[in-house]
């Protein structure tokens, strides 16, 4: 566990300055070495509405004696004006009473697979300031924003009772990324079929021999034991990943890939919003060489 108080201040203005970074800058802020201490990343994902936020902020209660606690929540941006709510912030303010548990919202911004704008970076930070572990709410997803699998190492994801069509949406994608499955609000009618209708769709995944096999829980906040049944099953999925010798490393290297792809899709974006109006009437050719060239300025470090 963490020695050191937490600087709050520091750690706020430095995750701000992150989120605010140029691709230039999140490209001079990529590590060069693996950090003297990794936090523990729970990743808590599902569609809109299914109860994230709850969810996150008592199980976060449960976590706390495990160490020093952070909480980034990622909240939509809209596609206009560029501004987010926060509300996941708001929600859980009544939560941060104690000076080891942190917590963020986060505007998805221009990013459109549940995480936010230089999201790596930010989680560097938060191994930087000596957190233990780390839970990441994504924005509302459905099949295909699996992007936040490689972020975490534990992967939640939350449905809510009667939601067959969505799970039958979901089971080619995200369904098939999940290290334990919630059905939420469990005490709605609609709650055990909806763990049976799940149980189903994963045997038909049928993972190889050796590889973990995703619980299925029920959870309500109104019922304490449900949230302490799902913190124990994140412990034990945390035990059966550390004992694979090379989880660690192709974990990091999946983790250097999205850095390095979401790093070009931005400045590809940002090369393409800078060019003329007649950039478009240019031959492709002309077109790629342009913004290539602007990338590469950018990027020049």
């Amino acid at each position: 566990m963490s020695a050191a108080p937490l600087d709050r201040w520091a750690l706020g203005r430095a995750l701000t300055r992150m989120a605010n970074a140029s691709t230039a800058e999140r490209a001079r802020a990529a590590p060069r070495e693996a950090p003297r201490q990794v936090a523990r990343r729970i990743g808590i994902t599902g569609a809109p509405g299914a109860g994230k936020s709850t969810l996150v902020g008592h199980l976060a209660l449960e976590r706390l004696s495990k160490g020093r606690l952070g909480v980034l929540a990622v909240d939509p941006s809209s596609p206009k004006s560029g501004g987010a709510i926060l509300g996941d912030r708001v929600r859980m303010d009544d939560l941060e009473r104690s000076t080891e548990l942190y917590i963020r919202s986060l505007g998805s911004r221009r990013t459109c697979d549940g995480l936010a704008d230089n999201l790596p970076e930010m989680l560097d930070i938060m191994d930087e300031f000596g957190f233990d572990e780390v839970l990441l709410e994504t924005v509302g997803i459905g099949q295909a924003e699996y992007a936040v699998r490689a972020q975490v190492d534990t992967l939640v994801l939350v449905l809510l009772p009667d939601s067959g069509d969505t799970v039958q949406a979901m089971k080619a994608g995200i369904m098939e990324m999940a290290d334990i499955f919630v059905v939420n609000k469990s005490d709605l009618p609609g709650a055990q079929k909806m763990a049976t209708d799940i149980q189903r769709i994963a045997a038909v995944l049928r993972p190889p021999a050796g590889a973990w096999r995703p619980p299925i829980l029920l959870a309500s906040a109104s019922q304490p034991d449900s949230i302490r049944a799902l913190s124990q099953a994140i412990d034990q999925h945390q035990a059966w990943r550390g004992a694979d010798p090379q989880w660690r490393t192709q974990l990091r290297a999946q983790r250097a890939r999205y850095r390095l792809r979401r790093l070009l899709e931005m400045r590809a974006a940002e090369a393409i919003a800078g060019q003329g109006d007649d950039f478009v009437d240019l031959p492709m050719a002309e077109q790629l060489t342009a913004v290539l060239a602007a990338m590469r300025a950018a990027l020049a470090l």
